[in-house]
């Protein structure tokens, strides 16, 4: 059984309101900031960055605040720094989800087209319970991997306490369970207007009479979750996972193209097939695929690991991804462009050589994009960064 909704709500911080610098108090010419650094703020890392723009132009950059190291579980807390300036300056840390000494993670945060909220969905799970315990089955339901939602209509100044919405988005049969991480995405065109589509990805259980523990990478799978009421009611959409071990997408990304369709990016999480990045396509909004997950050899240079996609706004703008481009190691974070929906790409931009893992992109004001991502110049988990880029620099 699932704990009491009072239970978690009693586990949960509200956000601190911010403070930040007076808007425009800082030159809108820099070029990158540091908003999270390992160690400070009361953090022994912080990890997994997601950031989106909100209305008033406000950057939100949310991270995982892991209280006691690099593990992925743990004392896990959801934080959140706000830059008014585009991203040179940012105000004072806050905690948007506490885990205590559970842990809260997994952001997926997006603006609501038509409130202007910001909606953020995240993921649970008890302190004491690792990935390979929950993909194993042996982690009672309670502690397992569960979904929450929380929004903010103040344009990020305060939001309110975790909902649950595992029943609706988690099947019975799957173990393991992530949103995101990075932002999702409000669909601006098309009969689906108005939704909120949240990529996210899932572990099975082996069939009965199976040797499998469920631990195999071939059990993990890519889906979508998405809402069409702003975030109060949410649905599965399509599930992709053959289980067959040559493709096991994983933590996916998305983004709308200028004709409607939905691209998904995903992670290749210990396939056998040559490549380390998948991608495919909905033309319905998410609930289904248009075809399976199949390899995208342009990204060959991009080992297994989280990235980002964006698509600028404009007819022919460009699709955006990003992650690092060393095939064998996470390190020299880089910007690809495609032009035509992202059959191919083309390696834009090289941000350093130096270690680098997650990212995540948002277009900003001006011209420019940013990108909020993991590096360090003798780890990739020292900081989370944030990188304005002239789009003119990614042609």
């Amino acid at each position: 059984m699932t704990l009491p909704f009072r239970a978690l709500v009693a586990a949960a911080v509200l956000f601190t309101p911010l403070t930040a610098t007076a808007p425009g108090s800082a030159s809108t010419g820099c070029v990158s900031s540091v908003p999270y650094t390992a160690g400070k703020g009361g953090y022994g890392t912080y990890r997994i960055p997601a950031v989106v723009t909100t209305r008033k132009g406000t950057v939100l950059a949310f991270a995982e605040g892991r209280r006691n190291g690099v593990a992925d579980s743990g004392a896990i807390d959801v934080v959140l720094r706000r830059s008014f300036d585009g991203g040179c300056t940012w105000g004072p840390l806050g905690v948007v989800a506490s885990g205590r000494r559970d842990t809260r993670g997994n952001p997926a945060p997006v603006v609501d087209p038509g409130t202007g909220r910001v909606v953020l969905v995240t993921s649970y799970n008890g302190g004491a319970a690792t990935e390979s315990q929950i993909m194993r089955g042996e982690v009672a339901r309670a502690q397992s991997r569960r979904v929450f939602v929380q929004t903010s209509s103040d344009d990020g100044r305060r939001f309110t306490a975790p909902r649950e919405i595992t029943a609706q988005v988690k099947r019975p049969g799957w173990r393991w369970y992530a949103t995101g991480p990075g932002h999702a995405i409000a669909l601006t065109r098309g009969p689906y207007a108005g939704r909120l589509v949240v990529p996210a990805n899932h572990s099975t259980a082996p069939t009965e009479g199976s040797s499998d523990t469920g631990r195999e990478a071939r059990y993990y799978a890519a889906h979508a979750l998405y809402s069409d009421d702003g975030g109060r009611s949410w649905h599965i959409g399509f599930t992709d996972g053959s289980h067959d071990g040559g493709d096991n997408s994983n933590e996916s990304s998305a983004a709308q193209l200028p004709d409607g369709r939905l691209y998904f990016s995903s992670r290749d999480q210990g396939g056998t097939r040559r490549g380390n990045r998948l991608d495919s396509y909905s033309s319905d909004g998410g609930e289904t695929l248009d075809r399976p997950y199949t390899m995208q050899h342009s990204l060959d240079d991009v080992p297994a690991v989280q990235a980002s996609v964006l698509q600028l706004s404009g007819r022919s703008a460009p699709l955006l991804f990003s992650g690092p481009s060393v095939p064998t190691a996470r390190r020299a974070m880089a910007i690809w462009r495609s032009t035509d929906g992202g059959a191919t790409f083309t390696k834009a931009l090289t941000l350093s050589r130096n270690p680098a893992a997650y990212s995540d992109l948002v277009q900003l004001r001006g011209g420019k994009v940013g990108i909020l991502y993991e590096t360090g110049a003798t780890g990739m988990y020292d900081s989370i960064a944030f990188r304005r880029i002239p789009v003119a620099d990614l042609d």
